[in-house]
C-alpha cells in the first residue's frame, strides 16, 4: 500500500507520516509493537478473570478476533521483532497465555498438551487469514483436535 494512502486513511499529510515514521520499516514496527499490546491486553484481561481456563481462554480469542482487523504481527505479514521492547511483549504474551493454560489444566478444563504457541496460531487464524497458510479446501481434512477436556 502506498505510504500516502496509508497518510489519507490516518487523516494526516504525508510530510506528518514520515517525520513520525522515517521509512515504511519504521511505521511496520511501531504498528507491530502496537499490535503486541493489543494482545498483551486482551492475554492480561483473562488471565486475570476468575472464570473457567477455557472461559478464560474464549475471552483472550474473542478480543483477539475484535482486534483483528488492528492487528500487525509476523504470522500476517508484519516484520519479525527485533527491537528490544517488541520481544519483551512477545515474551509476556507467551507467559500471559501459559498462565491461563496452567489454570484450565488445573481446573480440568483445557487439556495438558496444548501450549501457548497453539493458542497463538489459533489466535491468529481466528483473527486474520494467515497468507503463509494455505485455506479453506487447501487445508488438511485430519482429525479434528479439541483444547478442551470437556
Amino acid at each position: 500500500m502506498p505510504i500516502a494512502t496509508i497518510a489519507a486513511d490516518a487523516g494526516v499529510g504525508v510530510g506528518t507520516l514520515y517525520r513520525r515514521y522515517p521509512s515504511r520499516e519504521a511505521l511496520l514496527a511501531a504498528l507491530t509493537l502496537r499490535s503486541f499490546r493489543l494482545v498483551l491486553d486482551a492475554a492480561q484481561i483473562a488471565a486475570e478473570c476468575t472464570d473457567s481456563g477455557i472461559d478464560s481462554l474464549r475471552g483472550f480469542i474473542e478480543q483477539t478476533i475484535e482486534h483483528g482487523p488492528e492487528l500487525v504481527l509476523p504470522m500476517h505479514g508484519g516484520p519479525t521483532p527485533l527491537d528490544e521492547d517488541t520481544v519483551a511483549l512477545r515474551s509476556e504474551v507467551h507467559a500471559t497465555i501459559e498462565k491461563i493454560l496452567r489454570r484450565g489444566r488445573h481446573d480440568g478444563t483445557i487439556r495438558a498438551d496444548v501450549t501457548a504457541f497453539d493458542v497463538i496460531i489459533f489466535g491468529a487464524l481466528l483473527a486474520q487469514p494467515l497468507p503463509t497458510l494455505p485455506t479453506g479446501d487447501q487445508l488438511p481434512r485430519g482429525k479434528q483436535r479439541s483444547i478442551s477436556t470437556v
